[in-house]
């Protein structure tokens, strides 16, 4: 069911018109993170060594997730470029035993305003984790993953507006 890869390392590139200043504030910054994607409240320490804490929306309370859904630590912090962390999804007993994985956001402005965001999730020895993030449980009601958060991200820059189908506030 998770097709497990032991080791698999998922990469997603989205160009996104607006500065890198944007999208790092909307990776960042729990203002923007519950707008989109699966709505968590984000807190980064950003500094290395600093703590990673995403907090379950209403939605995900209901359904009985814990209050922190993943967490982690940041490993590197170069604002408005680079975001290196490990993350750790706690929704689950069997999520949150599978360890930690290593997440990479990189950000580069390219021209006109446009910039790419790049996102790299190490995945390895995380077989359920790395089912959920390449979007594999979607039919079955767990969202789209990188994918759809990614695709939420740009939209939401680009228009001022959230996806449709996303759980962020309206």
């Amino acid at each position: 069911m998770t097709d497990a890869r032991p080791e698999e390392i998922q990469i997603y590139r989205v160009y996104i018109n607006a500065t890198p200043e944007a999208i790092w504030e909307a990776l960042t910054s729990p203002d923007w993170t519950v707008r989109y994607g699966y709505a968590p409240l984000v807190e980064y320490e950003l500094r290395a060594g600093g703590a990673f804490r995403a907090y379950a929306n209403e939605g995900m309370k209901e359904l009985g997730c814990p209050d922190v859904i993943s967490d982690g630590e940041v490993i590197e912090a170069d604002p408005p470029h680079r975001l290196v962390q490990t993350w750790r999804m706690t929704m689950t007993p069997e999520l949150a035993a599978e360890g930690f994985t290593t997440l990479t956001c990189e950000i580069v402005p390219v021209r006109g305003g446009v910039s790419r965001l790049t996102v790299t999730h190490d995945v390895s020895n995380a077989p359920l984790w790395a089912f959920v993030t390449r979007g594999d449980g979607e039919s079955a009601g767990a969202g789209g993953g990188w994918n759809e958060i990614l695709s939420g991200l740009k939209t939401l820059l680009e228009t001022g507006v959230p996806l449709a189908f996303q759980s962020g506030p309206q």
